[in-house]
């Protein structure tokens, strides 16, 4: 069995807000392993907060750049020390200049590390330019976006139609907003239930059914309470299905359907992309 360390508990913690005993029973059942124990957990019904990933863990902004057409965007993750260092005008400027150069060119170049190094030696703290992302529409269609105001989380949303005249209608430019602005709150994990990984259905499908068996569900009903479990992930996981943050009794699928209907248009979504500043380091931590 491995040895289990204060700070595999401390991790395991972290992650699911389990009391500290509970996290370190579910590592010496699962010899160790971090994902297995708090699948462990679950089924327990012992974690409180099992969606904890994924914190940020450096300071800095995500600039982000739409185009004035709407059909071109960019993410770039600006890193550095401290959260005093972020709010600096000139950070500022050079966040938004990166996520402009990845729209358009769809990487940083050389020149943009030159920038990032001179504003390190004005400022006098370390930086590093993090993940970028570039978002282009095909054919007829607008991207959405949001920032949230502490410059941590920002999102890109495709967003496609058959009218042209749909992208400057500002019934559509509030939904794409809006939507926006559930990915950032939200974090779904995939845009349908057909884009998720299988594998990780079947990984959540064992953790419902091992659960239902440790409660002492009959055999005959387990497979039933797990399918209705697997809808109710669907209904959090996938943005599409999710509740509409503004108006829970309607899907996000419906207010695509509601606006489409306002606008004389077929609206939908292609794809999605979200920032949380520091969640890539926080996953390889996990993976570690």
């Amino acid at each position: 069995m491995a040895a289990i360390t204060a700070a595999m508990v401390k991790e395991l913690r972290e992650k699911t807000s389990a009391g500290m005993m509970d996290c370190k029973k579910a590592l010496q059942e699962c010899d160790g392993d971090l994902n297995n124990a708090v699948d462990w957990l679950r089924q327990k019904g012992l974690s409180k907060a099992a969606k904890k990933a994924g914190r940020a863990t450096s300071e800095g902004l995500v600039g982000c750049y739409v185009s004035e057409d709407g059909k071109l965007a960019g993410l770039a993750e600006l890193k550095c020390e401290t959260d005093f260092v972020s709010r600096n005008e000139k950070f500022i400027a050079l966040s938004a200049d990166l996520a402009k150069q990845v729209a358009t060119t769809g990487s940083l170049d050389e020149a943009a590390q030159a920038s990032v190094n001179d504003i390190i030696a004005t400022l006098g703290e370390n930086m590093a330019a993090g993940r970028t992302a570039q978002m282009a529409v095909a054919g007829t269609g607008a991207i959405g976006s949001y920032v949230h105001s502490n410059g941590k989380i920002a999102v890109l949303v495709n967003m496609t139609f058959e009218k042209a005249e749909t992208a400057a209608n500002e019934v559509f430019q509030e939904c794409a907003k809006n939507i926006a602005m559930q990915i950032a709150a939200s974090n779904p994990a995939a845009l349908s239930p057909e884009k998720i990984d299988a594998e990780v259905i079947e990984r959540e499908r064992g953790v419902y059914r091992q659960k239902a068996l440790d409660e002492g569900k009959p055999e005959n009903i387990v497979e039933k309470i797990v399918d209705g479990a697997i809808k109710k992930f669907y209904k959090e996981a996938c943005l599409l299905e999710q509740a509409y943050i503004r108006d829970d009794k309607m899907s996000i699928n419906d207010l695509l359907t509601q606006t489409g209907k306002a606008v004389g248009d077929s609206i939908s979504i292609t794809d999605f992309v979200r920032f949380q500043l520091g969640e890539d380091a926080a996953a390889e931590s996990e993976e570690a």
